[in-house]
């Protein structure tokens, strides 16, 4: 038995999921062998489910999204780290009801990436996602010793409504090892950086950002790629519109200027996870995350397990908070069927503050279905 499963946002954490589900099967099937595996896809948890899978974690201070002081951490085992974006520039990193989508920075990511390398890092697994940023990567890239000047030589401020004033972009500064470092740009977004599918126009409202606002970040980011056109050539205007250059607020696109390699982020993160000998030992795949939707089929965790099981012809069953997928859109991406804890307690409210204990009678009727 394999537990491959991502967090239920808000309610319990991956490793907690694989808890409880454990809890819930062995009441059926006492002393049931049964692997854990947490999952993530680069986003949120990503660094949580390294270390659970053997990683060490290590802790920095870094700039949070508002400048702030922040304890953000990475994962690192043998010469192999896994950075999480948002564990520095992420939403959770703002106040509760504070939103800054003009002045947010990815410094702090920068700074996480540096550690990274401090600490021997030869390949960097770069999850972004989660972010309380739209600054295309210029944080980022400073901390990592980019310049962003305007007109007078000065710094331009921090945020993507700041680009609008980038005069001048000077990368020479940028970190000799970076040139030596695989770097792999871990996301399930392929959006490009600008434009009606761009960064600012799909994400940007998520983060606090108006229609304004969302204009401003897009003419911002546009002459952001443009004025690197200049110090960088022309790649800087093609990955402007290559797939993954808008993810978490364009980091995606500093990332693809410093060399990184776009990757689905749930297939790379199996690979440095060691799922396939995992998936190789078990009978049964049990996968899932907060709420199995449309998003779901698009890159996220449990469409990944479910498609590498179903490659390796393992049966997958999906636990979840909420289900939105019809019977028919579950079998082809490979579910034999979806556990939502609606099922059991109607009122998503306590569905939410409950999730554990109910997640524990979700699967005992696992257990009942498939193991006794």
């Amino acid at each position: 038995m394999l537990i491959a499963a991502d967090k239920f946002k808000g309610s319990l954490t991956a490793v907690e999921v694989a808890e409880r589900v454990t809890a819930g099967l062995r009441r059926v099937v006492p002393g049931l062998e049964v692997e854990a595996l947490p999952v993530a896809d680069g986003g949120d948890g990503t660094v949580a489910a390294a270390v659970a899978a053997g990683f060490e974690r290590h802790e920095r201070l870094v700039a949070g999204p508002l400048g702030q002081e922040v304890t953000a951490a990475f994962a690192l085992r043998g010469d192999t780290a896994v950075v999480e974006m948002a564990e520095a520039s992420g939403l959770q990193r703002l106040p509760r009801g504070v939103f800054a989508p003009l002045t947010a920075s990815t410094y702090g990511s920068g700074e996480l990436l540096r550690a990274a390398l401090d600490a021997g890092a030869r390949t960097i697994v770069f999850g972004v996602g989660g972010s309380a940023t739209t600054d295309g990567g210029a944080g980022m890239l400073s901390a990592l010793g980019a310049r962003f000047l305007d007109e007078d030589g000065e710094p331009v401020p921090p945020g993507g409504g700041g680009l609008a004033d980038v005069a001048r972009a000077d990368l020479s500064g940028l970190d000799p090892r970076l040139s030596s470092v695989d770097l792999i740009l871990a996301s399930d977004v392929d959006n490009p950086l600008t434009g009606p599918k761009g960064a600012p126009a799909v994400y940007g409202p998520q983060k606090g950002a108006s229609p304004d606002d969302v204009e401003v970040l897009d003419t911002a980011l546009a002459h952001f790629a443009k004025v690197l056109e200049a110090e960088a050539g022309p790649r800087a205007v093609e990955y402007a519109g290559s797939p993954g250059a808008g993810a978490a607020g364009g980091i995606g696109y500093g990332a693809l200027l410093l060399g990184a390699r776009f990757r689905a982020g749930i297939e790379v993160m199996l690979d440095v996870l060691g799922f396939a000998p995992a998936l190789e030992r078990a009978s049964l795949v049990i996968t899932g995350e907060g709420s199995l939707d449309e998003q779901t089929l698009h890159g996220k965790a449990p469409a990944g397990v479910a498609a590498a099981a179903r490659a390796a012809g393992k049966e997958v069953v999906a636990v979840c908070g909420r289900l939105a997928l019809p019977p028919a859109a579950l079998g082809r991406a490979g579910f034999r069927r979806a556990y939502p804890l609606t099922e059991v307690e109607p009122d998503v409210v306590k569905c939410i503050a409950d999730a554990g204990p109910i997640l524990e009678r979700v699967a005992e009727q696992i257990g009942r279905d498939f193991l006794s």
